[in-house]
């Protein structure tokens, strides 16, 4: 584990990109196509666009993506799917784009997929209630599934509608689709980039904690090679 802080959510974000274009180039040095998955959210802004001002050759780059609302129109302003391909999959030439639609019949399709090969990178934000993805506490630990359906704690509803993502926590779709813990724990290398003074104390919770399921991020810390990247807001209580 390396835990990197710096001033700002912006110098943040370039620092994840330079991680990550550099491991990218030591993936793609070695091999024809990198894996990546990516996550979503506020707290991803300045990473999004310094990664995008990088110099990853993106048409060697596949992207998955970890999680989307059940039952959630594609063209929703809160919608993972609308996200990703206006702030990042516009803006690149990647090799290919694997989305979540949020449907029980996606399920095995998108777990076929990323079964195929290893992931080489997982750039995994941390929530207000310590979630990665949408893998809420308690998260299950335990399930070799790829993708699962969960029910979405009031917790992290509240964080959605804080965000600006729906104007009430009735607006909150009740269930979302998620990759596992296990399956975000087989990424070969995983970057967390997690601004702002909100998210201060999952960020002690995670470092500190015990590995438990009720602090779901904590099991970042077991994973080989993880590198947690924070402001001076998120790091103030570490």
């Amino acid at each position: 584990m390396k835990v990197i802080i710096s001033q700002t959510p912006e110098q943040l974000g370039r620092k994840a990109a330079q991680l990550a274009s550099e491991y990218l180039e030591e993936v793609l040095s070695q091999k024809d196509t990198a894996r990546i998955v990516v996550s979503t959210g506020a707290s991803q802004f300045d990473t999004f666009e310094a990664l995008i001002a990088s110099d990853i050759d993106w048409s060697k780059i596949e992207m998955f993506h970890l999680d989307e609302y059940v039952g959630l129109p594609e063209d929703h302003p809160a919608g993972f799917r609308k996200y990703l391909k206006e702030r990042f999959v516009s803006k690149v030439n990647l090799k290919a784009a694997h989305f979540v639609e949020g449907t029980v019949e996606n399920l095995p399709v998108i777990s076929a997929e990323l079964l195929k090969a290893p992931i080489d990178l997982g750039l995994i934000g941390i929530g207000e209630n310590a979630h990665i993805a949408f893998n809420d506490p308690p998260a299950d630990f335990n399930t070799r599934d790829p993708y699962i359906i969960v029910d979405l704690d009031e917790n992290c509803k509240k964080q959605q509608v804080g965000e600006g993502w729906f104007a009430s926590i009735e607006d909150v779709p009740k269930q979302a689709v998620t990759m596992s813990v296990h399956r975000i724990m087989q990424c070969e290398k995983i970057i967390s980039c997690v601004p702002y003074a909100v998210k201060a104390p999952a960020v002690a919770d995670t470092l500190n904690s015990d590995v438990d399921p009720n602090v779901p991020a904590g099991i970042l810390k077991t994973h080989k090679d993880w590198t947690l990247l924070l402001d001076k807001d998120s790091a103030a209580l570490i």
